[in-house]
């Protein structure tokens, strides 16, 4: 055991937002190993209040740089529901295409731009130009992929301008939808790539059995509503999410944390897979054996892998609602839905796990109340008791100050967090 050890990361780079990592190690005893939220609070709920249903899904998309799709989907799916709207297939499946840009969009700038550097002894991914130019470049494109397809379905990248409750503004072409669909099939050949890249990787070997939280597939894998499911085996109706989030305040934390069944849970890439593995498409699920994540694994660096492989799983998934679009003639762009007084809630799996959207709106469909638990906040826990995990089993085996902060920068970025999200 190390006789002392004192680590002050301020603020932790290459994760959105800003959080501290402080490590505490005095005469062979852990004091303390503290994962610290600093963000101040950016109140969007109150924002919503008083404003009008057709309003706030466009404010919602302006919460998250990263998420904004999600947020835009989550807030039209609680208006929608608590209206008694039920959108047709072809809003349906348009929708879940474009929620499939937004997940290649994060996990690749997560995987390549943010984890990758620690592999590779790397400050950034940009540094990695003149030794490691094909894996710029490869991000590069499977970036720029995603962002066209955000682009041809929602109508921009971030902040799509064609989501609106009842359907969309505009449909894309659907000879813009045949040139997707082709390169989204000669993409499965560069995310074999990345894949043949991350097993180069060696991952931190730690373990810490969780409790993982997501929505529950039936016959698909999850991103749009549905029941809301635990791996402790507790299942919910999306309508009760609060029976699944529990938030609370912490004094080290200015975003809540939540707790289930145990101390903490997980929600994300991981626990996607954890809890609905089996739902994979046959090239997703054949990547996820082969880094050993199926039935189960309880190592959060893997959670990077599990993007990976929801990287392919979306991309496959997407070919197949293009087809879907393709041999069907379109309908109408947009219903309006007749607004009515009520509750709706709206969960979406983004890229960072499960996000919730509530609201109560009177006869006119003017916002009284709103509620937003975003899934770094319920991740906050998670990694606040594996941190303490890690850096006692660092400190027990003698590793030397900077390897420690090495290992417990990691394991933060390895969650992906999206700080200014939790704590809004």
């Amino acid at each position: 055991m190390k006789n002392s050890c004192d680590i002050s990361i301020k603020h932790l780079t290459r994760v959105e937002g800003h959080g501290n990592i402080s490590i505490k190690v005095v005469e062979g005893q852990l004091v303390h190993a503290h994962w610290e939220v600093v963000e101040s609070p950016r109140f969007f709920e109150a924002i919503l209040v008083g404003k009008s249903w057709w309003s706030a899904p466009s404010l919602c998309g302006r919460i998250c740089g990263i998420c904004s799709i999600g947020h835009t989907l989550a807030s039209i799916r609680a208006i929608e529901r608590a209206f008694g709207f039920e959108p047709p297939e072809q809003t349906r499946t348009l929708r879940l295409l474009l929620k499939h840009m937004e997940t290649l969009q994060s996990h690749v700038l997560h995987i390549f731009f943010l984890a990758v550097p620690d592999f590779l002894n790397a400050d950034s991914l940009l540094s990695l130009r003149a030794g490691r130019p094909e894996i710029v470049e490869l991000a590069a494109r499977l970036k720029k992929l995603a962002n066209d397809g955000a682009d041809l379905i929602g109508g921009r990248r971030l902040h799509p301008t064609r989501l609106i409750v009842g359907g969309f503004t505009k449909l894309p072409r659907q000879d813009m939808l045949v040139s997707l669909q082709q390169r989204l099939r000669q993409t499965r050949h560069e995310l074999s790539k990345a894949a043949e890249l991350m097993h180069s990787f060696v991952l931190p070997d730690f373990q810490r059995e969780t409790e993982y939280v997501s929505l529950k597939g039936e016959t698909r894998y999850p991103f749009i509503g549905g029941m809301l499911l635990s791996s402790d085996g507790v299942i919910k109706e999306e309508d009760n999410y609060l029976e699944m989030t529990n938030e609370y305040l912490t004094e080290q934390s200015t975003a809540k944390w939540s707790r289930l069944s145990r101390d903490s849970f997980a929600v994300g890439a991981l626990a996607r897979l954890n809890n609905n593995g089996t739902l994979l498409h046959p090239g997703a699920r054949a990547m996820a054996d082969s880094f050993g994540l199926l039935p189960a694994c309880h190592n959060p660096f893997y959670n990077t892998a599990a993007q990976l492989v929801e990287c392919l799983h979306v991309v496959e998934d997407s070919e197949r609602l293009i087809g879907r679009l393709l041999a069907t003639t379109w309908q109408n762009s947009r219903a309006t839905p007749i607004p009515r007084a009520g509750k709706g809630v709206g969960a979406i799996e983004v890229p960072r796990g499960i996000l919730y959207h509530s609201y109560s709106l009177d006869k006119q469909g003017i916002i009284t109340k709103a509620d937003c638990v975003i899934p770094t906040s319920q991740n906050h826990a998670n990694i606040q008791h594996d941190l303490t995990k890690l850096v006692a089993e660092s400190a027990a085996s003698g590793l030397p100050d900077s390897e420690i902060a090495q290992l417990a920068a990691m394991l933060v970025r390895a969650y992906d967090p999206c700080i200014s999200c939790s704590v809004h």
